[in-house]
C-alpha cells in the first residue's frame, strides 16, 4: 500500500500538538536541572535554620530562582553522613543569606536557561502553522473525493459516470430479448445521429423516455446500448445520488448535471431507479421530503423549463412507475413510456444465446429446450441460470455444461438450495402421496398446465415438488384454467384424504389452500365468475404510500361480503369434491407411481404419461407443446 507523506502528517498532526503542550509544560528546563541533582528526602523551612543553628549544614545549591534549595546536611540526627534534603524556601528571606554567609556556607546558585524566545517561536508560530498545513490537506481530500479537486466543499457537485467517447461497450445487438423496446429507441438514435432529417420537417424528439419494467429485464443495458449506437457522451446516475442530508445539495446536482450536458450535446443522461427522487409529492401520508421535493422541482424545471435543452435526452428506469409524480411523466418530459417486460419464448432464447457465447455446452443440449422451461425468467435470471450451470459442471469437475447441470440450476433458480435426501418411511410415503395426487389431477385435466416431473428432493422449505410448465401466454385465462389450478393445488391434500383418512391429514398443505382461496375469491370479486354476477368489487388498485393489499375500506355492503365467502366456500367445495373423486377413480395408479417415486425419487414429465396412459386416457392438450432435455 503506497503511503505518502501528507496521509504521515494528517495522522501524526495531533500527536504532534499533544507532544508539544506535555514538552512545554512538564519538561521545563529548571524541572531538568533540578532532577539532575536527586534529593533524599524533603525539610521544612523551619527545622532548616534549626539545621543552620547547630552547624549542621554544610552545603546550600539554589533553584528556581531562590525558591527551592538542595542542602547537604551532616549531623547525629542523620547518622553522621552527608544527606541532600530538598527545602522549599518562603518568596521573602533576605535575611537567610546573610545567615548562610556569616555560617560560612558554601553557597552556589543555579539560574535558570533562558530559552523562552525559542519555545515561544517554536509554540507561536511552527505548531498553528502545521495545524493549518493538516486541515487544508484534509479539505483538499475531501473535495477530491466529491469529484471536484481544489474546490472547498463542493457538496453540490454532480456524481455523474461521464463517457465522452461513449466507451460504454454496448450496442443493440448485445441486448436481446427486448425487440419492441429496440425499435422504439431506433429513431432516437437516428436523430442524435441525423437531427436534420427531423428538424426540416418540424418534427421533435422526445425530451424525456422511460422505461418501465420489472427488475433483471435489462433497463439499464439498452440505455447504454442507445449511447453506443449513436456514439455520443452518456451521462449515467442514480435517482438516490441526488438526495443527500445537506438543504439543497439535490437541486445544486440536478443543476450540474444538466450544465455539463448542455456543454456536450447532443448526449444521452441516464437516471437509473428515477422513483427514489421522483415519486409523488404532497401525499399527505408520514409527511413530506422538502429536500427531495426540491430536487424533484429542479428536475423537472431542467427537463422543461424556461431555457430549452437541445440535444439533450433524459431516459431513465424504474419498476414503480405507480409512484411517479404526474407532472413528470407529462408529455414534454418523459413523453413516452416503453415497456421492458420479461421476455417471451423467441426472446428468451436470443438471451440464451447471447450468454451462451463463452460456455462450454455439451452438443447434446438445446438451447431452445431451456428457453421453453424457464417462463417467466427475466434476462438476469437466465444469465443467473446458465452461470449456476457454468459453476455446478466446475464442480463435479466436468468439461462441459449437460442436461444434468441445466435441470439442478432450474430447480436451484426457482426454489432453492437441495436439502438432505428423505429417509424411505411414513413420512416419504406420504409426501409422495401428496406429490403424485397434485401430479395425477395436472394430468388428466385438459385446461391444467402439463406437469414437467415429480421429485421428493427437498429444495428450500419444500419437501417435495411436483413441477408444471404453464402455458406461454399467461394474459388471459379462463374460468376452467382457473378451476383446473385449484384443483391441481387441492390434489395433495385430496391424495392425503382418500389414502391416510382425515384424521392423519398433515400441514402440508398449509401454502396449497392459500393459493386456492387467493384464487377462488379473484374469480368472485375481481373477474366476475360466481353466480353474483359481472361486478368487480374489489380496487386492484391500491394506495403504495399505505402499503400493499391496504385499501380504505370495503367498497360493497355486508349483504354483499357474506355472498362473496359464500360463493368463495362453494368453488373450493366443488373444486375439493371433483378432486376426491379423481383421486379415488385412479388409486391403483397412484399407488404405482407412489412405489416407483420412493424408489427413484424423481419421476419425469414423460415417464409419468407413459404409466398413467397405460391405466387410463389421458386428455390431449394441443395448446402446449413441451419438450423435455
Amino acid at each position: 500500500m503506497k503511503v505518502s507523506w501528507k496521509n504521515i502528517l494528517l495522522w501524526s498532526l495531533p500527536f504532534l500538538v499533544i507532544g508539544f503542550f506535555l514538552w512545554q509544560g512538564l519538561l521545563t528546563p529548571n524541572t531538568a536541572d533540578l532532577n539532575s541533582n536527586v534529593a533524599n528526602s524533603r525539610m521544612t523551612y523551619g527545622r532548616f535554620l534549626e539545621y543552620l543553628d547547630m552547624g549542621w549544614i554544610k552545603r546550600v545549591d539554589l533553584y528556581d530562582n531562590g525558591h527551592t534549595a538542595i542542602v547537604e546536611a551532616l549531623g547525629p540526627e542523620l547518622g553522621n553522613r552527608v544527606q541532600k534534603i530538598r527545602v522549599e524556601l518562603p518568596a521573602s528571606a533576605p535575611e537567610l543569606i546573610t545567615k548562610l554567609r556569616k555560617a560560612q556556607i558554601d553557597i552556589d546558585a543555579h539560574p535558570s536557561k533562558n530559552n523562552s524566545a525559542l519555545f515561544n517561536l517554536i509554540g507561536n508560530l511552527f505548531f498553528p502553522l502545521l495545524f493549518i498545513g493538516g486541515l487544508a490537506i484534509l479539505f483538499r481530500r475531501s473535495n477530491s473525493n466529491t469529484g471536484g479537486p481544489g474546490q472547498a466543499m463542493s457538496f453540490g457537485k454532480s456524481k455523474a459516470l461521464f463517457q465522452m467517447e461513449a466507451k460504454t461497450g454496448v450496442v443493440f445487438n448485445d441486448v436481446a430479448g427486448v425487440d419492441e423496446a429496440k425499435e422504439e429507441f431506433q429513431e432516437v438514435v437516428t436523430f442524435l445521429k441525423e437531427p436534420d432529417s427531423f428538424t426540416a420537417v418540424g418534427a421533435k424528439i422526445p425530451k424525456g423516455v422511460l422505461l418501465v419494467g420489472p427488475p433483471g429485464t435489462g433497463k439499464t443495458l439498452l440505455a447504454k446500448a442507445i449511447a453506443g449506437e449513436a456514439n455520443v457522451p452518456f451521462f449515467s446516475i442514480s435517482g438516490s445520488e441526488f438526495v443527500e442530508m445537506f438543504v439543497g445539495v439535490g437541486a445544486s446536482r440536478v443543476r450540474d448535471l444538466f450544465k455539463k450536458a448542455k456543454e456536450n450535446a447532443p448526449c444521452i443522461i441516464f437516471i437509473d431507479e428515477i422513483d427514489a427522487v421522483g415519486r409523488q409529492r404532497g401525499t399527505g401520508i408520514g409527511g413530506g421530503n422538502d429536500e427531495r421535493e426540491q430536487t424533484l422541482n429542479q428536475l423537472l424545471t431542467e427537463m422543461d423549463g424556461f431555457e430549452g435543452n437541445t440535444g439533450i435526452i433524459v431516459i431513465a428506469a424504474t419498476n414503480r412507475a405507480d409512484i411517479l409524480d404526474s407532472a413528470l411523466l407529462r408529455p414534454g418530459r418523459f413523453d413516452r413510456q416503453v415497456n421492458v417486460d420479461v421476455p417471451d419464448l423467441n426472446g428468451r432464447l436470443a438471451i440464451l444465446e447471447v450468454h451462451a457465447k463463452n460456455k462450454k455446452m455439451d452438443s447434446n443440449i438445446s438451447i431452445k429446450t431451456i428457453a421453453r422451461r424457464t417462463p417467466g425468467f427475466s434476462g438476469a435470471d437466465l444469465a443467473n441460470l446458465l452461470n449456476e450451470a457454468a459453476i455446478l459442471t466446475a464442480r463435479r469437475r466436468k468439461d462441459a455444461i449437460t442436461t444434468s447441470e441445466i435441470d439442478a440450476s432450474i430447480d436451484r433458480v426457482v426454489a432453492g438450495m437441495e436439502g438432505t435426501p428423505l429417509v424411505n418411511g411414513k413420512s416419504k410415503r406420504l409426501i409422495a402421496y401428496h406429490e403424485v395426487g397434485h401430479a395425477i389431477i395436472g394430468t388428466l385435466l385438459k385446461d391444467h398446465d402439463p406437469v414437467q416431473k415429480v421429485t421428493l428432493i427437498p429444495r428450500g422449505q419444500a419437501r417435495g415438488l411436483t413441477w408444471f410448465i404453464p402455458n406461454e401466454d399467461q394474459s388471459l385465462i379462463s374460468r376452467k384454467q382457473i378451476e383446473a389450478r385449484i384443483m391441481g393445488a387441492l390434489g395433495g391434500r385430496a391424495a392425503e384424504e382418500i389414502v391416510f383418512g382425515n384424521t392423519e391429514v398433515t400441514t402440508g398443505a398449509s401454502n396449497d389452500l392459500q393459493q386456492v382461496t387467493s384464487m377462488a375469491r379473484q374469480m368472485v370479486t375481481r373477474f366476475g365468475m360466481s353466480n353474483i354476477g359481472p361486478l368487480s368489487l374489489e380496487n386492484e388498485d391500491s394506495n403504495p404510500f399505505l402499503g400493499r393489499g391496504m385499501n380504505s375500506g370495503n367498497e360493497y355492503s355486508d349483504e354483499v361480503a357474506i355472498k362473496i365467502d359464500k360463493q368463495v366456500q362453494n368453488i373450493v367445495n366443488q373444486c375439493h369434491q371433483q378432486t376426491l373423486s379423481i383421486i379415488e377413480e385412479n388409486r391403483v395408479v397412484i399407488d404405482k407411481l407412489v412405489d416407483i417415486l420412493v424408489e427413484k425419487e424423481t419421476i419425469e414429465g414423460q415417464e409419468l404419461e407413459a404409466i398413467i396412459a397405460d391405466y387410463t386416457d389421458i386428455p390431449s392438450k394441443k395448446e402446449y407443446s413441451p419438450q423435455f432435455g
